[in-house]
C-alpha cells in the first residue's frame, strides 16, 4: 500500500479531533471545525510531510521534482526472462533477422541464459559495444533486442548530445538543468531495464566549460557500466541513488579511435564486418514480409540492390528508406 496523500492526512486528523471531542462533551457536536484547529491541523499535516521527505532522502526536493519522483512509488517493472528456451527463441529471431550481426546476438544469447541459470530477477546483459562501419544496423539490431526481450529503447545520439549531461543529467541550479536520459527513460516507463543506445560514442569528443571542466560523455558512462557502482549511482540532478545496474546499455562505433582503456575495459568492443549483397537482399525480403508489403514491391527493392551490385555503396538505412517509399505507395489513397 502507497503513503496517503496529503488530504487523507488531514481527513484523518480531523476526524481524529471530532470524535476526541464528542468523548469529552456528548452533547457537543462538532459540526464545524474552527479556524485556529483548521490551522494546527495544517501545521501537523505540512510537519508530518517533512519528516517523511526527510525519513525518505527526498527532503531537498522542491514539489516539482517530488512530483517527478513519484514515478517510483509503487516500484518499478523488472521484464525477466522466464527460461533458457526463451531466450534461445530470442537469440534466433535477432539471428534470423540480422545475421550478420552473430557475435552480438551470441553475447546476448549467452549472457540470457546465464541469467536464467541464476534465478536472476531480470537479465543481466554486460554492457555491448559494438563496432563496425556505419549502415550495418548497429541501432536497428539493438532496438530489435528491445523488442523481443518486451523492454522500451532510448536512443542517445553522440554527435548531437556529446556531453555527458545526456546520459547522467546536470547539478540542479544550471538553466537547462535535467534528469538524464537513463533515468528519464525509466521514470516514462517505470520499467528498471530498458534497452538504452549511445550511437556513435567514439564521435562524442570532450565538451568542456568555461571554467575548462571537462564533460566527456564516455567518462560519464563509466559508473552506470560497472555493475556494482550502478548500484547506488548518484543521479546529480535529483541527488538521490538510484539502482540502474538493470539497465541494458548497447554503445555503438564505426572505430575505437578516442576511446580511453578504462571505457574498453567495461565493454570489450565486438567487432563487426560489413554487408553482403546477400545479406542486403535477404534483409529487405524479412523487414518487407514483416511490414506485410506486397512481393512485387520487395522485389524492386532487391532489383536495385542488384543493380548497385556494390553493397560499400549501399546500407541498412538505404533499404529502409527503399522499403519506406514502398510502404508509402501501397497505402497511398486512390484518386477518383
Amino acid at each position: 500500500m502507497g503513503a496517503p496523500e496529503r488530504y487523507e492526512v488531514e481527513d484523518r486528523l480531523k476526524k481524529f479531533l471530532a470524535n476526541f471531542r464528542a468523548e469529552r462533551d456528548p452533547a457537543r457536536s462538532l459540526r464545524h471545525i474552527p479556524a485556529d484547529d483548521r490551522d494546527k491541523i495544517e501545521r501537523r499535516v505540512i510537519a508530518y510531510f517533512e519528516a517523511v521527505h526527510r525519513a525518505s532522502g527526498m527532503g531537498h526536493l522542491d514539489r516539482r521534482d517530488r512530483e517527478k519522483m513519484e514515478a517510483f512509488r509503487g516500484g518499478l517493472d523488472l521484464i525477466e526472462i522466464k527460461s533458457e528456451h526463451q531466450a534461445d527463441e530470442i537469440a534466433s529471431a535477432l539471428h534470423t533477422e540480422m545475421p550478420w550481426m552473430a557475435a552480438a546476438t551470441e553475447r546476448v544469447w549467452h549472457d540470457l541464459r546465464s541469467s536464467v541459470r541464476r534465478g536472476d530477477a531480470g537479465p543481466r546483459i554486460s554492457p555491448l559495444l559494438l563496432v563496425g562501419p556505419p549502415g550495418i544496423g548497429k541501432s536497428h539490431w539493438a532496438r530489435l533486442l528491445g523488442e523481443h526481450i518486451g523492454v522500451p529503447t532510448t536512443t542517445i545520439e553522440a554527435t548531437s548530445e556529446p556531453a555527458s549531461f545526456a546520459v547522467s543529467g546536470s547539478q540542479r541550479g544550471w538553466s537547462s538543468a535535467e534528469p538524464g536520459k537513463a533515468v528519464q527513460s525509466v521514470m516514462a516507463s517505470r520499467i528498471a531495464n530498458p534497452v538504452i543506445v549511445v550511437d556513435e560514442i567514439e564521435k562524442a569528443g570532450s565538451p568542456q566549460s568555461t571554467s575548462g571542466r571537462s564533460f566527456d560523455l564516455a567518462e560519464g558512462l563509466l559508473p552506470l557500466l560497472e555493475r556494482t557502482t550502478a548500484q547506488g549511482w548518484a543521479c546529480p540532478y535529483f541527488r538521490v541513488k538510484f539502482d540502474m545496474s538493470w539497465i541494458i546499455w548497447v554503445l555503438t562505433a564505426n572505430s575505437l579511435q578516442g576511446l580511453t582503456q578504462p571505457f574498453l575495459s567495461r565493454c570489450p568492443p565486438l567487432e563487426l564486418s560489413s554487408l553482403s549483397l546477400e545479406h542486403l537482399k535477404g534483409f529487405a525480403a524479412r523487414e518487407g514480409a514483416r511490414r506485410g508489403l506486397p512481393i512485387d514491391g520487395v522485389d524492386a527493392v532487391q532489383e536495385v540492390i542488384d543493380a548497385i551490385r556494390r553493397p560499400q555503396l549501399l546500407s541498412l538505412r538505404n533499404v529502409l528508406r527503399l522499403l519506406d517509399a514502398v510502404e508509402v505507395t501501397v497505402h497511398q489513397p486512390v484518386l477518383h
